[in-house]
């Protein structure tokens, strides 16, 4: 038992905490980078991709409103190591937006904690229902999400992004 329960108390406390904060300077250009570097490396898009995410974070940006808005990036050891965005679509629907893991960070439940904290949020809010847009190549945010409770409602398979991809819709009722 005394083995379990060392390293707890001589760690260094902060060393595994995963701190969500607000935006800060800098943390768009961030998002963007961090997607387009790693959908390009483990999934082979394109640069249509990190300009696609571009375009999503200006247009979440120029229509931010933090009443019916929010977004959040995860540290871990004073490093950024993930990103979500919340968006009201619709008087009683949020989306679910840029949600992204730095890999060195997979496996510590940041990707939990943000989704956890966007349901969060637009429960608070008032929201009925979030959805979400992904890619069913996307197998650890896809499990994330069904843990989360959401369920699969649509999907279309095309190219898209310089590879042949399967989009998915998901839905979560937030009632």
């Amino acid at each position: 038992m005394y083995r379990e329960v060392e390293p707890l108390l001589t760690a260094d406390p902060q060393a595994s905490f995963i701190w969500l904060r607000p935006l800060l300077p800098g943390d768009l250009g961030w998002v963007i980078s961090q997607h387009g570097l790693i959908y390009a490396s483990e999934y082979g898009l394109d640069r249509s991709f990190e300009v696609a995410v571009a375009e999503i974070v200006v247009e979440v940006m120029r229509s931010f409103d933090a009443a019916h808005d929010a977004a959040w990036i995860a540290e871990y050891q004073g490093r950024k190591v993930g990103s979500v965005f919340v968006v009201g679509v619709e008087d009683k629907t949020a989306k679910l937006r840029m949600l992204i893991v730095d890999p060195s960070a997979r496996g510590l439940g940041v990707g939990r904690l943000l989704t956890e904290a966007a349901i969060d949020f637009s429960r608070q809010r008032g929201y009925r229902r979030m959805v979400l847009w992904t890619m069913s190549m996307l197998s650890a945010a896809r499990g994330i999400y069904a843990k989360a409770g959401f369920r699969l409602i649509a999907s279309v398979s095309g190219v898209s992004f310089g590879c042949h991809v399967t989009d998915e819709t998901w839905e979560l009722d937030l009632t």
